[in-house]
């Protein structure tokens, strides 16, 4: 016996229940499913108005998965194709700034390690730290090595 159809809000809570989406997204994800007499678009202001979806939750989400492995540029870039804009947008821009050295060098600790030694080095960690999003100030920081990196034991 086939298990009957869901209906258009049931898929979209069993999406949400699984994480939390933008508006953008669940309304692409439910588009395949609607049938003529379905309104997405209400259906989304209904789950938007019961607080089920939220563009904030989502945008937090999405930085809590991806700042601790990718620079500003690369979580904005994400944020904006799942229709994040606006206010809330720059909002996250001013508090990613703030700690994507530190992160930079997190990620490039993780990754190298050690002080790069000669050119060909350099370039490789740095086009590492680019392509992950991280603006050239930041990488420049991490790639000098953390302080313990230049303290020597004397003993």
């Amino acid at each position: 016996m086939p298990a009957p159809a869901l209906s258009l809000k049931a898929r979209a809570l069993r999406y949400l229940s699984q994480r939390e989406h933008s508006r953008f997204e669940l309304r692409r994800k439910l588009a395949k499913y609607a049938q003529e007499d379905d309104d997405v678009d209400a259906l989304l202001d209904f789950l938007e108005k019961n607080n089920w979806l939220s563009q904030e939750r989502f945008a937090e989400s999405l930085i809590n998965r991806k700042a601790s492995r990718y620079g500003n540029s690369r979580v904005v870039a994400e944020l904006q194709s799942h229709g994040v804009t606006g206010d809330a947008l720059v909002e996250i821009k001013a508090g990613l700034s703030d700690s994507e050295t530190a992160r930079a060098v997190e990620v490039w600790q993780r990754k190298f390690g050690t002080v790069a030694t000669d050119a060909a080095m350099r370039a490789k960690q740095m086009r590492f730290l680019l392509q992950r999003g991280f603006s050239q100030r930041a990488a420049r920081v991490a790639m000098q090595g953390s302080p313990a990196d230049d303290e020597f034991d004397v003993s």
